[in-house]
C-alpha cells in the first residue's frame, strides 16, 4: 500500500475519474425519466456517447499536448465497451467488429454534434438529438429538443473550465434539470 505513493503517476487515476465521472453522469435516472431516452443498453450506450462528446468537444482547442488527454479517456472508454460485450456473452471472434462498429458510433456522433453546434440555429442539434438517441422518432422530439438545450447548456459551461480541472480528473458538468426554473430546461 505505501508504495503506490512511490510510484510514478502515469495518469492513469486522472483517465479513470474522467471517464468514470462521464459513465455516472450518463446514467442519472433523470435523462431516462424526464428526457424519455430508453432505458436499455442502446440507450445507456447513447448517454455514453453523448457525455463523452462533450469532454472532447470540450477539449478541441486546447493544444496537441492537452488534447491527448481526450485520446486517454477514448481508450477507456473502448477498453471499457470491449469489457462490456465480452460480459455480455459476445464471443472473441465477433468483439473486434463490434468494437468497429462502437467506434464508429463515437466518431459519427461527434461529428454530428460538432457539426450541428457550429450551424447558426437550433435546429440541426434538435435533429442530431432525435436521430441519434431517439431513433428519429418524431413522437419524441419534445424530448430532443431539451436534450439538446441540455448539450448546450454544457457546451456553455464547461468553455469557462480551466485545462487544469480536466487534467485534476475533474469533469464538472451542469445540472440535467435548470437550475434556475427546477424543471427541465427547454429551448
Amino acid at each position: 500500500m505505501i508504495l503506490r505513493f512511490f510510484r510514478r503517476n502515469d495518469g492513469r487515476e486522472t483517465i479513470q475519474r474522467l471517464y468514470g465521472a462521464i459513465v455516472a453522469q450518463s446514467r442519472e435516472p433523470v435523462f431516462y425519466t424526464e428526457y424519455g431516452v430508453p432505458d436499455s443498453i442502446a440507450g445507456r450506450f447513447e448517454m455514453i456517447l453523448l457525455h463523452s462528446f462533450l469532454l472532447f468537444h470540450r477539449l478541441k482547442g486546447e493544444s496537441e499536448e492537452r488534447r491527448a488527454l481526450g485520446q486517454r479517456v477514448f481508450d477507456a472508454f473502448c477498453i471499457d465497451m470491449d469489457a462490456n460485450l465480452r460480459e455480455m456473452g459476445v464471443g472473441d471472434l465477433t468483439v473486434p467488429k463490434k468494437m468497429k462498429k462502437v467506434a464508429e458510433a463515437f466518431y459519427g456522433r461527434v461529428a454530428a454534434y460538432d457539426g450541428a453546434l457550429g450551424e447558426a440555429g437550433a435546429g440541426a442539434l434538435d435533429e442530431a438529438v432525435l436521430r441519434n438517441v431517439y431513433q428519429s422518432d418524431a413522437d419524441f422530439a419534445p424530448q430532443a429538443a431539451r436534450l439538446a438545450d441540455f448539450i448546450r447548456r454544457a457546451v456553455a459551461a464547461l468553455a469557462t473550465v480551466p485545462f487544469e480541472t480536466f487534467a485534476g480528473g475533474d469533469f464538472p458538468l451542469p445540472p440535467a434539470v435548470d437550475p434556475q426554473s427546477k424543471e427541465l430546461a427547454t429551448p
